[in-house]
């Protein structure tokens, strides 16, 4: 089985520290690794983050945000993740496709049947074989990011899914907890609501166990 592992969760999870908290500590122990992430881990997807983040692009419809992100997917695929996986390396990405049926299937209401089939084209079928997901309650990691967009130099450009409306989030969560619950073998859910060493060590033992495992 080949090490594709993503990080999936709600805005404010986390899970962009522990991907990276992840790569130190593996890298440290002799794995090689490919740390990346959508839709914006490579030169021509940082450009369609710029498009899709933006806050001033709020009229943007759901079908152009969808097919932006499979457009960002195909290059990702085919450019990193691929390659890397070919090699024999580890893969740790910062979303993929379980990012699309939450925000885009399940958050903007387009159809999941068709997500899925230009999903599969756009990935070539890669799936992950484990995917660790943050999860809690969309309050408080809105919270959160809040919080860390205030720090930035220009806070104006925190991206604008931050500013959808309550239930846009609560959507995305249930849908993660409901991929989580049709593909237990795949899911390990991570409760994001603890301090950052505790997750880690959990995010730690999961993946050792996973890299340990059998195939």
């Amino acid at each position: 089985m080949k090490a594709f592992i993503t990080f999936e969760g709600v805005e404010g999870s986390g899970k962009s520290t522990q991907i990276k908290l992840l790569e130190q500590d593996l890298a440290a122990n002799a794995f090689s690794v490919v740390l990346t992430r959508e839709p914006t881990g490579t030169p021509i997807g940082r450009k369609i983050g710029d498009i899709l983040f933006n806050r001033s692009h709020s009229g943007m419809c759901p079908e152009t945000e969808l097919m932006l992100f499979f457009a960002a997917r195909a290059q990702h695929v085919r450019e990193v993740i691929e390659p890397a996986l070919n090699e024999g390396k580890v893969v740790l990405c910062d979303r993929f496709s379980d990012a699309t049926f939450a925000y885009q299937a399940a958050g903007r209401g387009l159809d999941a049947d068709f997500v899925a089939r230009v999903n599969d084209y756009c990935s070539r079928q890669y799936k992950p074989a484990l995917t660790l997901l943050f999860d809690l309650p969309v309050e408080a990691g809105l919270a959160r990011a809040g919080r860390r967009d205030a720090g930035l130099d220009d806070p104006s450009s925190a991206d604008r899914f931050e500013r959808e409306k309550l239930d846009f989030h609560n959507r995305v969560r249930q849908a993660y907890l409901a991929l989580a619950g049709a593909e237990p073998a795949r899911f390990r859910i991570i409760d994001a609501a603890r301090e950052r060493d505790v997750i880690a060590s959990d995010v730690r033992r999961e993946v050792m166990r996973f890299l340990s495992g059998p195939g």
